[in-house]
């Protein structure tokens, strides 16, 4: 039983990660497909959702893969690609958001929390640096300060 878990577990471990690119799909100049893979790389799978369209094999993917090659052979950018994709698709096909004026509170929030937290401790801390910590000395300890002080 223990041979076996290891067998299973051992093969696991050397299973080399699998790309979802059939050979068909692979374009003859190895420009245009190293330029097809870089934006497959950035473009998420909607079935799958946590991988690239490079990565997966859902059909969907395989017409998204085919529709950027299609797309880089008619001569469009890498930029119009990604727009023409982003256009039909919305910004949740890309893999790393742009930074625009709608995902600029989201960028921005964890730095203004920080800032704000931080100014927050900094004037806590000046406005308790100038009062007193503890109470004041009863006649008493007074009289014994000032005698010990006297030695």
């Amino acid at each position: 039983m223990i041979r076996c878990l290891f067998l299973v577990l051992a093969m696991m471990l050397l299973a080399a990660p699998a790309f979802a690119v059939n050979p068909d799909e692979v374009l003859a100049d190895p420009a245009l497909e190293a330029r097809a893979r870089a934006l497959s790389a950035e473009l998420r799978c909607m079935v799958c959702q946590n991988q690239s369209i490079d990565d997966s094999n859902a059909d969907l993917a395989k017409d998204l893969r085919l529709l950027v090659r299609e797309r880089i052979t008619d001569g469009d950018s890498d930029e119009a690609v990604l727009n023409y994709i982003v256009s039909r698709y919305g910004e949740f096909v890309l893999l790393k958001p742009r930074f625009s004026m709608k995902t600029g509170l989201l960028w921005g929030a964890p730095v203004l929390l920080v800032l704000a937290g931080g100014l927050s401790l900094l004037f806590l801390a000046r406005r308790r640096a100038g009062k007193p910590t503890g109470s004041k000395l009863t006649a008493e300890e007074q009289a014994q300060l000032t005698e010990l002080l006297k030695k």
